[in-house]
């Protein structure tokens, strides 16, 4: 070994030629199965009973990491950790036998999974044990844990080496475990309501459903440029035409755009459709969903939640009427006067979003419905009969931030076209975020879409909001980052 090694080098070296040595003597290492009759937990509950001193006539089998080892002469107590909790072991020289207790001596270093055979029993300090009659290395660990299982504290380290943060930090752990249930209760709710869960396509001919840029790829046997989708509205709406009355779909999107702390290129999304329903069905069926799943975590979500348009907010937050703004072209001499900071070359349909994420946004804390979007700015939604110029849709915000979005499906395929014809002049001025024609999806309107209510919910988000979380990489298992240097 270099002397000019590192520790952490040196250690490595010394579990590698532990390793040679278990090999030398016929141990596997590294065996493909270990047969168990119980997780930790199980056992924590099955001999609960157990009083100080009192020890069963059971056997059990039980496996996972070694975290800690406290020596006692001839005997050691082993703490070992699976899934579901931790468990102490107790080795003792005249139990195991002398040579499998110096393998135990001389092999196991933490954060090596071994697999265990022995008898429950609780200790004199009130413990519930393992006495260990025989023991198996299942993967000796080459490198250890970070910080002595104090805690991982570096940021960029706990993205990186997620492993190692959810070995290190319980509560980071915790809030995967939440994530899981609330993806469980709302998909438990639509198939209760009679929904049914369906995929489309994630690679696209054209991105579609949103205003976002896309990522491309290309497909080498076709010779075809394809996006990754931004969202799978425009599939799922066809699936209604096709008669399915009620379908959605968790999965992923990918958006070409910034990484801050509330966005990632590539996110979760809950989105559903459901035939013979509006933009007031999908706010009853939001509200409940997010009730759901805050239920299931042990949240506190108040309902109902807040109604109110969005140019009513913007009254209040702003003192002025922007609605005769918005038709008139007039957004950039607005936000002039109210001193509102815009990015330069700003285009005008943008404007309104800055004033209302300058304005507005910080104060939306408790759940709130903001509802009739212009309809300029919503090609996919179905204006209001009465009010041409507003959208029949809406947003919900808590906490600050945009937690889901949803309107009345737009299914006429002439307004549809009209729309589509719209932004793709946006497209050759400029506008990049603008959507494609779809000639296909308003074929498929022409051959009828019922009147149907879509609801889109951002998983990540939600799931920040339900764990008290103020980042979106605190609820991303592998987040988007930059290579290391």
């Amino acid at each position: 070994m270099s002397e000019t090694s590192t520790p952490l080098e040196q250690l490595i070296e010394a579990r590698k030629e532990k390793l040679r040595k278990m090999r030398e003597a016929g141990l596997n290492p590294y065996p493909a199965h270990y047969s168990t009759n119980y997780a930790i937990e199980g056992v924590q509950r099955h001999f609960a009973h157990l009083a100080t001193g009192e020890m069963s006539t059971e056997q059990v089998s039980v496996a996972g990491r070694v975290v800690s080892r406290r020596e006692m002469g001839k005997a050691s107590f082993v703490d070992m950790v699976d899934a579901t909790g931790k468990l102490q072991l107790y080795f003792k020289a005249d139990i195991l036998g002398v040579d499998s207790f110096t393998a135990f001596k001389d092999f196991l270093d933490l954060s090596d999974f071994i697999g265990v055979k022995g008898t429950p029993f609780r200790t004199r300090s009130g413990e519930l044990s393992i006495k260990v009659e025989k023991w198996e290395m299942l993967a000796k660990s080459l490198r250890p844990m970070p910080e002595k299982w104090h805690g991982l504290k570096d940021t960029e380290t706990r993205y990186r080496q997620r492993y190692l943060d959810l070995l290190s930090n319980a509560e980071v752990k915790q809030v995967f475990v939440k994530r899981s249930q609330i993806i469980a209760a709302l998909r438990r709710e639509l198939e209760n309501r009679g929904f049914m869960e369906v995929e489309t396509p994630m690679m696209q001919i054209i991105a579609g459903g949103a205003a976002a840029r896309p990522f491309m790829t290309h497909h080498n046997a076709l010779n075809l440029d394809l996006s990754l989708r931004i969202a799978p509205e425009l599939f799922l709406k066809r699936l209604v035409v096709g008669g399915m009355d009620k379908v959605f779909e968790i999965g992923r999107n990918f958006r070409n755009e910034g990484v801050d702390r509330s966005h990632n290129p590539e996110f979760t999304m809950l989105e559903l459709y459901q035939a013979y329903a509006d933009y007031n069905d999908m706010m009853a069926l939001c509200e409940q969903l997010i009730t759901v799943a805050a239920e299931r975590v042990g949240a506190v979500v108040k309902a109902p939640f807040r109604r109110v348009t969005l140019f009513d907010l913007l009254r209040e937050a702003t003192g002025m009427d922007l609605f005769p703004a918005m038709k008139n072209g007039e957004l950039l001499k607005a936000a002039r006067e109210l001193r509102v900071d815009l990015p330069a070359n700003t285009p005008e349909k943008k404007v309104l979003d800055h004033i209302f994420d300058e304005r507005v946004c910080p104060k939306l804390i408790e759940p709130t419905f903001v509802t009739d979007y212009p309809a300029a700015y919503s090609p996919l939604a179905k204006a209001k009969p009465d009010a041409p110029d507003i959208a029949e849709r809406f947003e919900l915000y808590m906490n600050g931030k945009e937690i889901a979005n949803a309107y009345s499906e737009l299914n006429d395929p002439e307004v549809q076209k009209k729309n589509f014809i719209e932004q793709m002049e946006a497209r050759r001025c400029g506008d990049e975020e603008a959507q494609p024609y779809d000639e296909d999806y308003v074929s498929a309107l022409e051959h009828g879409l019922p009147p149907t209510g879509g609801l889109g919910i951002g998983i990540d988000r939600l799931v920040m909001m339900l764990t008290n979380t103020d980042s979106i990489r605190e609820v991303i298992l592998f987040p988007i980052l930059r290579p290391e240097d």
